[in-house]
């Protein structure tokens, strides 16, 4: 077990500093504190985040869509074990990951949530015991670049990594190929069906086929093929390597959900939690940092729904309760992507018939894309007063990223 006597001064030093800067910023309103304590820790001490993890069993947690929900979960689950650290709030850069590991340095359990393109930096760092990797897609191009480069990093980062085991959705044509490098995968089908961004092969360029009988099943003519998964998600039950059924049960709702729980059992299990320990766990979690619970406000009880790329709303589309007004809130800042052409890949089409308000800095844009969509909308950039505009009753508000944030955090305020 890591504790504070074992560190060299100079991190104990950084350690303390970014604590006292982190509760600055908390106490003056300025933020959460965990990307501003980070930061100095790196500064004082660039050495830190590898000081600070050894000693401690570490898994990473990464992908497009879902690190903060497969992280909750699986730290849910590891905690059966002993304390976790980990970086619930979201905050998944480098400067995120050292705060949530400066923050209880104690903890011989770390559950880390990473941005896909710092992953190979911070891997390197901890050498973590196991990485999970969920899907990989596009998202803020203007940022990350194509996807398939994110492949090609992640497919190096693994091959490295002699002794980490890579707990992988094979059913994710770009997935597959990057934990295919690794010496220890744990592959796990989730059902997945969003193609659109694996069309081609990351391999050889080729057109990737697909089975017509299992949608999940794919394989290329070079002879990159989906590998034969151990687990696997099986409507509402999570098959085991042995062939067992277990029901999960989730109080989270949807598909998405389902294949984040059936990754984070397989990579607990993988740690040393038993599978029944491990779903006992993920069935208590009801919300995931602001996202599903109802909050009421001005009339209104408000579900809030994060959604940040074409595939992400792929999967939160059929999660939206019939007959409730929608309000779709879009900022294109630097944390979003600031292009946001992405908003034409979104099947908005499936919204027609609905009361829906375009919301958000880019309701413009929106709007336009509705309207093509042929989906009957007004535009209001402020979210909570496009819920305002509507009738008394449920509304569904679904947002990116900085405007999830700003809408949680506005809810809370006004309660």
């Amino acid at each position: 077990m890591l504790v504070t006597r074992d560190l060299p001064l100079r991190t104990r030093f950084a350690i303390m500093v970014a604590r006292t800067a982190a509760t600055l910023s908390r106490r003056t309103g300025r933020g959460s504190g965990s990307m501003i304590g980070g930061r100095i820790a790196a500064m004082l001490d660039p050495h830190a985040l590898r000081q600070l993890t050894r000693g401690r069993t570490v898994v990473l947690v990464t992908g497009t869509n879902g690190k903060t929900t497969t992280t909750l979960m699986l730290s849910r689950a590891l905690e059966a074990l002993a304390p976790v650290t980990t970086n619930s709030d979201g905050a998944n850069m480098p400067d995120g990951v050292l705060a949530a590991l400066a923050s209880n340095i104690e903890a011989p359990l770390a559950v880390l949530e990473v941005d896909e393109t710092y992953l190979p930096w911070v891997a390197e760092q901890v050498s973590p015991a196991a990485i999970v990797l969920l899907n990989l897609s596009r998202d803020q191009l203007d940022r990350v670049g194509e996807v398939r480069k994110t492949e090609r990093e992640l497919r190096a980062c693994v091959a490295g990594l002699a002794d980490t085991i890579v707990v992988a959705n094979c059913d994710d044509v770009l997935v597959a190929s990057a934990a295919g490098a690794s010496n220890n995968p744990v592959w796990v089908s989730t059902g997945q069906t969003w193609r659109d961004d694996s069309v081609a092969c990351p391999r050889c360029g080729r057109a990737i086929r697909h089975h017509p009988r299992d949608e999940t099943r794919w394989d290329c003519a070079c002879g990159l093929t989906r590998p034969e998964p151990e687990w696997g998600l099986e409507c509402n039950s999570l098959r085991d390597p042995a062939g067992q059924p277990h029901p999960l049960e989730l109080a989270l709702p949807g598909r998405a959900n389902a294949a984040n729980a059936a990754l984070a059992l397989a990579a607990a299990t993988c740690v040393g939690v038993s599978l029944p320990q491990a779903i006992r766990r993920v069935r208590s979690i009801s919300a995931v940092a602001g996202r599903y619970q109802r909050v009421p406000h001005d009339g209104h009880a408000v579900r809030v729904l994060l959604a940040k790329n074409p595939a992400g709303w792929y999967e939160t589309l059929p999660l939206l309760e019939p007959g409730h007004p929608v309000v779709i809130a879009i900022n294109a800042r630097e944390a979003d992507g600031r292009d946001p052409s992405w908003l034409w890949d979104v099947p908005f089409e499936r919204l027609r018939g609905r009361r829906v308000v375009a919301s958000g800095e880019r309701a413009a844009d929106l709007a336009v894309r509705l309207r093509y969509a042929e989906v009957d909308s007004s535009a209001q950039p402020d979210p909570l007063r496009a819920v305002e505009s509507l009738g008394a009753g449920p509304v569904e508000l679904v947002a990116n990223y900085t405007a999830f944030r700003e809408v949680n955090a506005r809810l809370g305020d006004v309660g």
